[in-house]
């Protein structure tokens, strides 16, 4: 039997976690659809820019309410990436988009959890 930590994988399985900024709480409430529609621009095709395969999301928004500086954050997406380049591009999203004057990190934080699928629990 092989070990399991053996296991080559042609993909990482990546969490990212990202946080909702309290720059954002104190956005004047009729920016807050431009905001959102930036993010929701910033963050589209991902497959198509990075390769990345969605797995799934989970938006904690009706939980916890006001800002997320960490754990716990705000929202998660769970996805498959070809390479840790193609995570930091994710990454790099909050760091280049922009909504005006402004880059995408006035608003939210995003951290990356890089490793394997788990050998347990996918079926």
């Amino acid at each position: 039997m092989t070990n399991y930590r053996e296991q080559n994988s042609d993909t990482l399985r990546v969490l990212f976690c990202i946080g909702v900024s309290q720059t954002f709480f104190e956005e004047e409430a009729e920016r807050l659809p431009a905001v959102i529609a930036a993010v929701t621009e910033a963050f589209d095709d991902l497959h198509g820019r990075f390769g990345i395969d969605v797995l799934g999301t989970i938006d904690d928004d009706q939980l916890m309410v006001g800002p997320s500086p960490g754990w716990p954050w705000t929202a998660y997406i769970l996805a498959d990436a070809p390479s840790l380049d193609a995570v930091v591009g994710v990454c790099n999203i909050v760091r280049e988009s922009s909504l005006a004057t402004h880059r995408l990190w006035r608003y939210l934080r995003i951290e990356a959890r890089v490793g394997r699928r788990l050998f347990f629990g996918n079926s």
